[in-house]
């Protein structure tokens, strides 16, 4: 059985991820942690997430060892706590996601936690989609004329993030590595696609990028369970939709993620 923190499991992504592994209490011990005991104002109304008092830490991320104390006896910590946008300018994401973001790996180390799943966003690569073809055409609702199959975006391309909430996520992959190579951390890193509470595209030329609340959880359960000889590898986080153009043949092939959603099941 794998003691499993989940960090922000208020959240909508991690009360998702929280709520499948618990209910699996044969093979997960699952903990939360979050800066307040209420549901994120992303999460759909009709979802409850039940964290009991014994296995809740309430944390804004800010005290390193309140965390380490927190991390103590885990096998993984799965870190979803963050600013989710960036709304809040400079000074959230320099708290909520540098900061925050230091601390979690930092307290994964001091508590001998064995993995760390690192919540990454899909705008480590958003550069791809503003600027280049074919992916803009995309963007934009243009598919006449796209390649077929279309070339994919893939984790050993450049990152291109497009705004500071997406610059902090690439740092935070920086971080995951100098944790995996220096300090013996196994770090596996999630660029999430657009998941949202009602759970289908926002609008109609968002397919691509979107990934479903079941889709997510699958690939964060998936690097939870990973080969213990798998030290650092980045993952996308996405459904399997009509023009999505990040790969994800990679994961299937080495945690074994197969999204079961597309997009336009859903629009």
């Amino acid at each position: 059985m794998k003691k499993v923190m989940i960090t922000g499991v208020y959240g909508l992504i991690a009360g998702a991820i929280y709520n499948k592994l618990k209910s699996h209490p044969d093979k997960y011990d699952v903990y939360g942690l979050a800066r307040r005991r209420q549901d994120s104002e992303r999460v759909a109304p009709d979802r409850i997430i039940d964290v009991p008092d014994d296995k809740f830490t309430l944390s804004d991320m800010q005290d390193l060892y309140q965390m380490t104390r927190a991390f103590e006896g885990m096998d993984v910590v799965v870190h979803m706590a963050a600013d989710p946008s960036g709304a809040g300018g400079w000074e959230s994401v320099l708290k909520s996601n540098i900061i925050g973001g230091y601390h979690a790996f930092e307290a994964c180390r001091l508590a001998g936690v064995s993995r760390i799943v690192y919540a990454s966003s899909i705008q480590a690569s958003s550069g791809y989609r503003a600027y280049e073809e074919p992916y803009n055409s995309i963007s934009q609702g243009q598919f006449d004329g796209l390649p077929d199959p279309l070339p994919m975006v893939t984790k050993d391309m450049p990152t291109r993030p497009t705004n500071i909430y997406a610059s902090s996520k690439v740092w935070g992959e920086s971080v995951g590595r100098f944790y995996a190579d220096q300090k013996g951390l196994s770090c596996i890193c999630i660029r999430i696609g657009w998941v949202l509470g009602e759970d289908k595209p926002a609008r109609e030329n968002a397919g691509d990028i979107w990934c479903s609340q079941r889709d997510i959880v699958e690939v964060c359960e998936c690097a939870v369970n990973a080969p213990d000889d798998l030290r650092y590898d980045i993952f996308y986080g996405m459904s399997n939709n009509q023009y999505r153009w990040v790969d994800i043949e990679d994961a299937r092939e080495r945690i074994g993620y197969v999204p079961r959603d597309r997009a336009e099941d859903r629009e």
